[in-house]
């Protein structure tokens, strides 16, 4: 029996990173564990209407919340995720704000019931391996990102190759199961840090995360072990064996309510978006959406509203412009493009309900910048997708999508856009590349139908591996089991 154990979650106060953690922490209470998720009151708000709905269902989920001092790091009052933040110059504030939480955390510790047999942490946060230390148990990471990308840093962080490299020479990923080439302006800013005035901050950030997480007691993935089979068994050899693809925790959430208040409460946008999308034909409209953290500037924006304009497909397009988007805004007003495509394309400003758009049979193509839960939630959905990194970690995923997976077409990115980086005035990709990409992905013929057929396999694989026989809830009893061993023996030893 797994009832006296306690599994302290602990996710970055960031979409991308608690949504997934969230779903996490129902999967695991599911097996008679008991969960507290450390989260902030503006977080809990956000979020809590599936957190407790999961409550109420009889679940064993507590919530532990923390004040979050943003005012003392310079940050406004009410910024609680990273993507309130007014400019992401202000992410180092952010994560000096989020380590306050240590002293609160270890001074309720020993109050929480049952004492917590491991913490699970988001792996940018390194201080609570401290407290994991302190209290002298596991200290396991979530790392938000693929085994493809997991494996991927760690060769590179081995070989250093691209170390010689200039912004766009091309190299070979060292040591993966295929030949995948990239250039090394198109790798995470642990490898490319960019040149804006914070870019040597961020490396040494980065640098921090990367030196703690090689000391985690294992690592939990959202993936399953059919969709990246050789990339998974290749990165458990690097960690022991200590690898549990436990996902895709989007497929956690079975009803419609769940689905559209994943992540934030749903809006009107929403319902509206909904009822469009049951007046169009199967498979015929594009969704794009560039993730909750992306930023393009208007000038990019208005080639991708363009291209998709020129496809003569019908579209969803999420609009975030963040400090650019009364810019965006007074385009949309004077150029006439609502109007024009009013009847064939929908805007969404704000929030969209990512899952239940996807999972709607209207939609044929997802436009995605290939963050990891979008990239998942688009294989889940079972739709081909449009790839167009951004930043981080993600030309990677366009890499795994469509190469290894075969179900995607790339928009023709060809450099990481940092975060960081203010002066982002150069338009990477033209309203004929996005245009063509969209009628690549929805080609009727041979190619584009394969594509449609590898996704459609790669939803139902999905769709099994939750099941009580699918290999991710083998490896989450597998893991529960790990630390009920750990703990016991710890008992004894104590």
């Amino acid at each position: 029996m797994a009832s006296n154990l306690h599994f302290l979650i602990i996710p970055l106060m960031c979409p991308g990173h608690l949504i997934p953690m969230v779903d996490m922490a129902k999967l695991i209470a599911q097996h008679s564990v008991t969960v507290t998720v450390v989260i902030t009151p503006g977080n809990a708000k956000r979020y809590g209407a599936v957190l407790h709905r999961a409550i109420a269902s009889g679940l064993p989920v507590k919530l532990l919340q923390l004040q979050f001092p943003a005012s003392d790091h310079g940050l406004p009052d009410g910024c609680e995720s990273v993507d309130d933040l007014p400019t992401f110059n202000l992410t180092k504030n952010f994560f000096d704000a989020l380590a306050t939480f240590q002293k609160p955390l270890e001074h309720v510790f020993n109050n929480l019931e049952p004492i917590p047999s491991c913490i699970i942490s988001d792996k940018h946060l390194t201080w609570t391996a401290e407290v994991a230390n302190k209290f002298r148990i596991p200290w396991v990471i979530f790392d938000g990102m693929s085994c493809f990308t997991q494996l991927a840093t760690h060769n590179l962080c081995v070989s250093k190759i691209h170390e010689k490299l200039s912004d766009f020479d091309t190299l070979i990923l060292p040591g993966l199961p295929d030949k995948i080439s990239m250039t090394k302006a198109q790798l995470p800013g642990l490898f490319n840090p960019g040149s804006s005035a914070k870019a040597k901050e961020m490396l040494s950030i980065r640098e921090r995360i990367r030196e703690a997480e090689l000391e985690a007691y294992g690592t939990l993935i959202n993936s399953f072990d059919a969709l990246e089979t050789r990339y998974i068994d290749q990165f458990r050899k690097v960690k022991q064996g200590r690898v549990w693809c436990i996902g895709p925790f989007s497929n956690s959430n079975k009803n419609d309510l769940d689905k559209a208040q994943r992540g934030s409460k749903d809006s009107i946008n929403n319902h509206e978006c909904m009822t469009w999308l049951d007046s169009q034909r199967n498979r015929s409209v594009i969704y794009a959406c560039l993730g909750s953290l992306t930023r393009l500037t208007p000038l990019q924006f208005i080639e991708l509203a363009l291209g998709l304009e020129d496809s003569q497909f019908a579209f969803i397009l999420v609009v975030k412009g963040g400090s650019r988007t009364e810019e965006i805004e007074q385009w949309l007003g004077e150029n006439g493009f609502e109007s024009r495509v009013k009847g064939r394309g929908v805007l969404i400003r704000g929030w969209a309900s990512q899952v239940l758009i996807l999972s709607h049979p209207a939609v044929g193509a997802f436009l995605t910048h290939c963050g990891w839960n979008s990239t998942i939630e688009g294989v889940c959905a079972g739709v081909p997708m449009i790839a167009w990194p951004q930043f981080a970690e993600q030309f990677f995923n366009e890499r795994l999508v469509v190469q290894v997976l075969g179900t995607g077409v790339g928009v023709g990115a060809q450099r990481v856009m940092h975060l960081d980086d203010d002066n982002r005035d150069a338009i990477q990709v033209k309203r004929g590349d996005v245009c063509k990409a969209v009628k690549m992905v929805m080609d009727e013929g041979r190619e584009g139908e394969e594509r449609r057929e590898k996704a459609k396999y790669l939803k139902q694989m999905a769709a099994k591996t939750l099941e009580e026989e699918g290999s991710s809830q083998l490896n989450l009893k597998l893991f529960i089991e790990e630390i009920r061993l750990h703990t016991h023996k710890g008992q004894l030893v104590g």
